[in-house]
């Protein structure tokens, strides 16, 4: 029997937080907008500021390549 281990990666991050994977992410507001503001994190940076209190990232397109892999 094999068994899997599933991980729940959370949908919205917050600033400060580490980044699971590479890609881009885009900020969204506290009522869940979106803003025009998007940053390029690797995985297992933290999460820059966002420009407003209250806002959190989501990432909008994940990286397809080894970045953040370590080598």
């Amino acid at each position: 029997m094999l068994l899997r281990r599933v991980i729940k990666v959370p949908k919205t991050f917050k600033p400060g937080e580490i980044s699971p994977f590479s890609g881009e992410a885009r900020v969204i507001g506290p009522r869940g907008g979106k803003t025009e503001h998007e940053v390029t994190v690797d995985r297992g940076e933290r999460f820059p500021p966002t420009p407003k209190s209250g806002e959190e990232y989501v990432i909008s397109r994940r990286a397809h390549n080894k970045a953040g892999h370590g080598r």
